[in-house]
Order: C-alpha cells, then structure tokens, then sequence
C-alpha cells in the first residue's frame, strides 16, 4: 500500500498525505512552504523538507522534520546558508542539500553530523538525485550544469587531494537554470534525463558520459518522471500538457509535438510542476492550480483528484506504507510512536566537524549487500556502522564494481589486441629467419658445385 505526499510553498497548505488506494486523506502537516526538490521521505521513517523565509538572507532558511505520527514540526534544523534542493538514499543513512551558494552538503541522519561541504556549482543549486543504489549523487544548478559526483571519491580525502575536480561527469549541454533531474535502474549503466529552461529534455548515458537524445518541447519543462520500463519519459510543461517522450526507441519525425515526442496528457488548467510514478502503474501530477491529479498512463484518464490548497503544489513523493503504520496509527499517534520508537534523529549540524574529531568525519555509503535491515528500523549512530567503511573501500559500491568490470574489459581488449600484434610480428620475423636460413644454404650449394 501506497502513501501519496504532496507539499506546497504556501505556508498555511503545508504538506498532505493521501492513502493513494483509497484516497482517503491521511494526514496534514501544517505550517510548510517548501520549495521545488525540497520534500524527501528519509528511510521511509520521516518526513524532511527545507524551508526558505519570504525574506531570505544568507542564514536565513531550515530543514524540518516530521513523523508520521504527529501533524506537528518535530525537529528543526538551520544550515549555514539557504537549502532549496534536498535528497536522502533509499537507507535513509544520509541526507543532501543544495546551497544558494552552488555547495552541497551532506549529513549523517543519525547524528546530524555534517560529513562534507564542497562547492559544487558556480550558481544556486536547483536539483539533487541519488542513484538507486547510493553510489552517485546527480546535481543541476542554475548555471544550466548537471554534474554527477561518485560518493566514493567525495569522501575519500587523498582522491580529493589528488584530482583538479571532485565531479565524475559534467555535463554542459544546457543553456539555462536546470529545473529536474531524473535517473534510472542500472548501477552506474544508468540513463540520466535532465530538464532546463532552455525548453529541452537531454538523455545522458552514466557509464560513458556522453548525450544519447536532445529533445527539444514546446514550453518549458519543469518536471519529468521515469516510465519504470524506462521506454518512455513524461515531462511536465509550463503549459499544463504532460508530453510523453521516446526515452530510446525511435519515434517518427512527423509528430505534430516535434521528434521524439509521442504524445501527451493536458487536463490542467496552469503550468504542472512535479511528477511521480507510483509502483501500481500510475502517472501523479501536481500543478499551479493546486490539484494533484492521479492518471492511468495507459488510457490517459484520470484515476483520482486531490486538492492541497490554493497555491502551487512543489513535490510529490509516492511512499510506501511503514510496515507498523496502519488506518487508526494517524488517529492514535501516541500508541504508535511508543509502541515502535519514533523517536527522530537529532537537529542537523551546521557546520562541519573540526580536524581533531576527523576518524568520527567520514562518510557511510551503506551498502544494500552489507546491510539488509528493514526499511523502518531505527536508526544506528555512526560508530556503530564505522566498519562498513572498511568494506566499502575493500568492495566498493555495486556501480563502483561495475565500473571497474567496465575497466577491466577495456584492458583486457587492449591486452589481446597487443597479443595479435605481437603474435603477428613474431610470424613476420619468424618467417624472415627462415627465408634468410633457406637462402643462405642455397648459396651454400652453388658454391660446392661450382668447386
């Protein structure tokens, strides 16, 4: 069972919670304005959004927290600068935001401790995306830049003293403010697409690093979502239309939307400006107009209609259901949070650990392999967890394992191909040493007969 969130920048909206089965209207967290990207489900056991004040300053803006339990903010954070964007992994070990500053910074969930901070762009960071299995972190930014960071060479101090760049990839195809990012299954053969202003979608391939499709669509694209068969994607424009995009495939050019553009969904009235893809097989839009429509992608109808507020919907999560989480847990938040420790993590730090405490300042990148836990267990502190470092480093990430398969492949095709090489000049000189041999002992010969 499914749970369908959605939050909108007018504070007296705040965040609603639907059971997305039977919709009926779980929960509202009043008292939260939170920006586009700036909603994440942490672990699947709270709730985090950022926040920004109508008058923002340079330490002005929060990330707060709440349970599922209480409608009520339960911890508040205040960074050093402004967050917009914020992401957590699927663990809930760790969360990220983006600074108006182009920085990113990264928190441990259980201690609140600030692993890392580095400057990640030249300009605000808009979007942040972790990749399925945690190895990568996506971020666009303003400066219309989608930069791919591999966590293992973030946290790894020595690498970051040795490279000119912290970034995997960079990609510097768009020409305005990035507006959504979105990433496939695959490990690190993933497939990127990314949104701007500059009124284009762009496909990028992880593993090589390099633009597979540029779609061009008639109004800006402000949210797109991933088809889970990963054959199309849906964007979400300015005009209130959902195109429906060839992620891969080729379409005809004679479509009347443009090339690769296969079709579309248009029943809101103002601009849409989130999407999500829920595991039953169905399409979630929120828009300008405050509604949240619920689609089937098949027949293009519309399943449900949730109204938040007036003001613009920002964010959609689809979640699923803590196990411990039943119909009357909502009614009775006091039972349930003591029957099953809802206790949330401490605030988040902001600023990062001195020198001296740097063997407790490394980051944790839980492997799914390593650590099988449920989904809404409680939180384990950073002491706890310290050896899966040792193992990550022994290991790596599974992406990290592919990439390094990927290498190996090219050496070994290298290798063979030097082989041949070799395999023929040895042929070649072999050949010449026997010709000279068989020359020579005819020389020989003439000579004898002649004598």
């Amino acid at each position: 069972m499914e749970l369908l969130i959605a939050s909108s920048s007018v504070a007296d909206a705040g965040i609603g919670c639907w059971d997305l089965e039977s919709g009926a209207e779980q929960l509202r967290y009043k008292s939260c304005a939170s920006p586009p990207h700036g909603l994440a489900c942490v672990g699947q056991r709270f709730l985090a959004s950022s926040q920004l004040r109508e008058q923002p300053s340079a330490s002005s803006g929060s990330i707060l927290y709440w349970s599922w339990s209480k409608p009520q903010v339960e911890v508040k954070s205040l960074p050093a600068e402004p967050i917009k964007p914020i992401a957590a992994n699927s663990h809930g070990t760790y969360i990220a935001g983006g600074g108006q500053s182009g920085d990113i910074y990264m928190w441990e969930v259980a201690s609140g401790r600030l692993l890392k901070k580095w400057h990640a762009h030249y300009r605000a960071v808009t979007c942040l995306v972790f990749s399925q299995d945690g190895s990568f972190l996506i971020s666009g930014s303003e400066d219309g830049c989608v930069r791919i960071w591999s966590l293992l060479t973030v946290f790894e101090e020595c690498e970051n003293q040795r490279a000119s760049h912290l970034y995997f990839h960079s990609f510097t195809g768009h020409t305005l403010r990035i507006t959504d990012i979105v990433i496939g299954y695959g490990g690190v053969s993933a497939t990127i697409v990314s949104a701007s202003e500059d009124r284009t979608c762009k496909v990028w391939s992880l593993l090589k690093g390099r633009l597979l499709r540029n779609i061009v669509f008639p109004s800006v694209i402000d949210a797109i979502a991933l088809d889970p068969a990963e054959h199309v994607f849906y964007a979400g424009s300015r005009d209130g239309s959902i195109y429906i995009a060839a992620l891969n495939a080729e379409s005809p050019s004679t479509s009347s939307y443009g090339m690769h553009i296969i079709g579309s969904l248009s029943d809101h009235s103002k601009a849409v400006t989130c999407l999500a893809y829920s595991t039953g097989d169905l399409l979630i839009s929120g828009s300008e107009d405050g509604m949240v429509r619920v689609w089937d992608p098949i027949t293009h109808n519309i399943v449900r209609m949730f109204r938040l507020a007036k003001g613009p919907v920002n964010n959609i999560l689809v979640v699923r259901r803590p196990l411990y989480l039943n119909l009357g847990s909502f009614s009775n938040p006091h039972t349930s949070s003591r029957r099953h420790g809802s206790q949330l993590p401490p605030p988040l730090d902001k600023y990062v650990t001195s020198a001296d405490d740097d063997v407790d300042n490394k980051g944790v990148i839980r492997l799914p392999s390593l650590y099988n836990a449920p989904r809404d267990a409680s939180y384990f502190s950073h002491r706890t967890i310290e050896n899966h470092i040792k193992e990550l480093q022994q290991q790596g990430s599974s992406a990290a394992t592919e990439m390094e398969v990927e290498r190996l492949k090219r050496e070994c095709n290298r290798t063979l191909q030097m082989v041949q090489q070799w395999k023929k000049m040895y042929e070649n000189l072999h050949e010449f040493c026997v010709n000279e041999l068989l020359d020579g002992d005819q020389v020989d010969g003439s000579k004898q007969n002649v004598v």
